[in-house]
């Protein structure tokens, strides 16, 4: 059964071009604009691996890591934020949330792909 995967971005360009590559190496791949769209998936169904943006409207990605923390089926699932938010300082506040790993945006899609086998395997 192949893995699936929640990716959240406000960006339609971003979104398609992640799911692309993910799909290409056979996972299930399901997308949100934001963080509340994504929330609300989370409580209906269960992700093996949650990519998220940082900066969205609604609801940013920090937000959504701690609330998908609290969340039991959440507390381990693996969530890393895909962003271009760069900074120490931000990727402090991201482990802080949970965040098991953070990207900078423009991603690899190889490298992409690699963390998605990691943190799946």
């Amino acid at each position: 059964m192949s893995k699936h995967i929640l990716v959240v971005d406000d960006s339609p360009s971003i979104r398609q071009m992640v799911q692309v590559t993910l799909k290409s190496a056979s996972y299930d791949v399901t997308t949100a604009e934001d963080g509340q769209a994504a929330l609300d998936m989370c409580k209906r169904m269960q992700f093996d691996f949650v990519l998220t943006d940082q900066n969205m409207p609604r609801m940013d990605g920090l937000t959504l890591i701690k609330s998908l923390r609290s969340i039991g089926a959440y507390r381990s699932t693996p969530i890393v934020v895909l962003t271009t938010e760069a900074s120490d300082g931000m990727k402090a506040q991201g482990r802080a949330a949970g965040a098991t790993g953070w990207m900078v945006k423009p991603f690899d899609p190889q490298k992409l792909l690699a963390v998605a086998s990691k943190v799946l395997n």
